[in-house]
């Protein structure tokens, strides 16, 4: 049996946070905080699909997409076509899609499968996979999808979590080309 004290306690807790966790599920899809400004190197990658190995380095004076999904998730999937269209549209202009497949489950870590669902999905931009999260980790990100934008100079400038803000992304991609087509 639990005490008053302990039950007001616990009460008074769960209400803040019920007060609080809209906020909290809006806050991933606002820019990355000051502490990520240079965007991390693909460090670690265990299989490179549609290129050879890519870093940072070698994409300044680039406008990068770097998406993190996974083959299994839905969200993902509803996500690809978007980024799809994005690529098609801009890859021309300088835009470059890094696909960073990370596993949620298991046996999303299998090449193979990995392959197929590139095959399927009709992905043709490059695609690393990310099975021991050391991307992952290394750009702090928590969530499927995430989208970071990362400019000429290799800072990320953009950063949007799940579906949905297709407009803001593009209209941020478009800033990026157009800034760099300026210089």
């Amino acid at each position: 049996m639990t005490s008053p004290r302990v039950t007001t306690i616990l009460a008074a807790l769960s209400a803040t946070l019920i007060m609080f966790l809209p906020i909290a599920w809006t806050r991933p899809g606002a820019e990355p905080s000051a502490a990520v400004t240079l965007a991390p190197d693909f460090t670690g990658a265990d299989r490179w699909f549609n290129s050879p190995l890519l870093s940072i380095d070698k994409l300044r004076g680039k406008v990068v997409l770097v998406e993190f999904w996974t083959r299994e998730c839905i969200n993902c999937i509803d996500v690809l076509p978007h980024i799809k269209a994005l690529y098609e549209k801009y890859a021309s202009q300088g835009l470059i899609v890094v696909g960073v497949h990370t596993p949620e489950y298991d046996e999303e870590r299998d090449p193979a499968l990995l392959q197929q669902a590139i095959d399927q999905f009709q992905i043709t931009w490059p695609v690393v996979a990310d099975n021991r999260y050391r991307i992952w980790n290394a750009y702090g990100n928590r969530y499927w999808p995430a989208i970071y934008l990362i400019d000429q100079r290799g800072q990320v400038v953009y950063y949007h979590v799940g579906e949905g803000n297709y407009d803001v992304t593009e209209q941020r991609i478009r800033q990026l080309l157009d800034a760099s087509q300026n210089t």
